[in-house]
């Protein structure tokens, strides 16, 4: 068996052939899941991943296997080629992903009634733990919070920006894009006491992406506190992506904080704040716009950072 990345494999069926059938052939089944794919509203990237991962279980296998014949045995020798018997290096990332992309190729053919059983759902990420995201400590967060606030109160030159920043990850976890796309009218009003924060995403590919999250009653006054002193034409920040890290940058070498403070770290931070005061995970997967397949090693992460925490406050 050889790897031939050059072929040119089909992915649809052939007009006029019936629907799959567990006799189907492999290579069959490539047009119709990424048929699927696309109405899940997968990205680009995502499907193109996926197809070139299932190229390769294709050419490993040949044009004549049948969707009934792949066994988790078969499986497991076709991710130990990957990860030892081809020319090419596999980094972790990629054989996680791999795996991934056997598992929903497979789920997808089950949940069907193509296949009565998922050959997939045994297999194993053998490459190792992926490594956790560094998040700040509550005394830490304490400490930034209390310097952004004395920078928002001083009366020589009171500045808003820092907190509204500050508070704005730490609350919702929202991404760097999603926050540089914010406008004020993304801060729902309707009612004061519970106002919304609504993110949206332009690319019709990210609309599971799309959410609303609950902001604290303060926020409102926050906001027009810094919209006055900065006055904004259309986007909340209409500075730069990298002028609001080097603001994170100032805030933790103010605050005294050590620990690096960034997005990614305020989005895990406020990941493992949420599930740590008892939100639902499905709830949390929301909050972050994460899809159920990334959200599977996501939610793991969090939870063992929340437990680490823990341990660190007990000891």
């Amino acid at each position: 068996m050889s790897d031939m990345p050059d072929r040119q494999l089909p992915l649809l069926p052939i007009d006029g052939e019936n629907p799959l059938t567990r006799h189907s052939r492999l290579v069959e089944a490539l047009g119709p899941f990424e048929d699927h794919l696309r109405r899940e509203g997968r990205s680009p990237h995502t499907i193109s991943a996926f197809r070139s991962d299932l190229r390769l279980l294709c050419s490993f296998f040949g044009d004549d296997m049948l969707l009934n014949a792949v066994t988790t045995t078969q499986l497991n020798r076709f991710m130990n080629w990957i990860e030892h018997g081809r020319d090419v290096p596999c980094s972790r990332k990629s054989y996680a992903r791999r795996v991934t992309t056997l598992k929903v190729f497979f789920k997808y053919l089950k949940s069907e009634g193509v296949l009565p059983d998922d050959p997939a759902s045994a297999l194993l990420q053998r490459s190792g733990a992926a490594p956790l995201q560094p998040i700040l400590a509550d005394e830490d967060v304490k400490r930034l919070l209390a310097y952004v606030a004395a920078l928002r109160l001083a009366a020589n030159k009171p500045d808003a920006r820092p907190e509204v920043l500050l508070r704005l990850l730490l609350d919702t976890g929202i991404k760097k894009g999603e926050c540089m796309a914010l406008t004020p009218q993304s801060v729902i009003r309707d009612n004061p006491l519970e106002p919304l924060l609504v993110v949206r995403h332009k690319k019709p590919n990210n609309i599971y992406k799309e959410r609303k999250i609950a902001l604290g009653p303060e926020w409102p006054d926050l906001l027009d506190e810094y919209l006055a002193q900065y006055t904004p034409e259309d986007v909340i920040f209409d500075c730069t992506p990298r002028n609001l890290e080097y603001v994170l940058r100032d805030v933790a070498k103010g605050a005294g904080v050590e620990a690096k403070v960034s997005f990614e770290i305020l989005r895990w931070t406020c990941a493992v704040r949420d599930y740590r005061s008892g939100m639902d995970l499905d709830d949390l997967r929301e909050k972050m716009g994460l899809s159920r397949i990334s959200w599977r090693e996501t939610s793991d992460k969090i939870v063992r950072l929340a437990a680490l925490q823990e341990d660190r406050e007990r000891s």
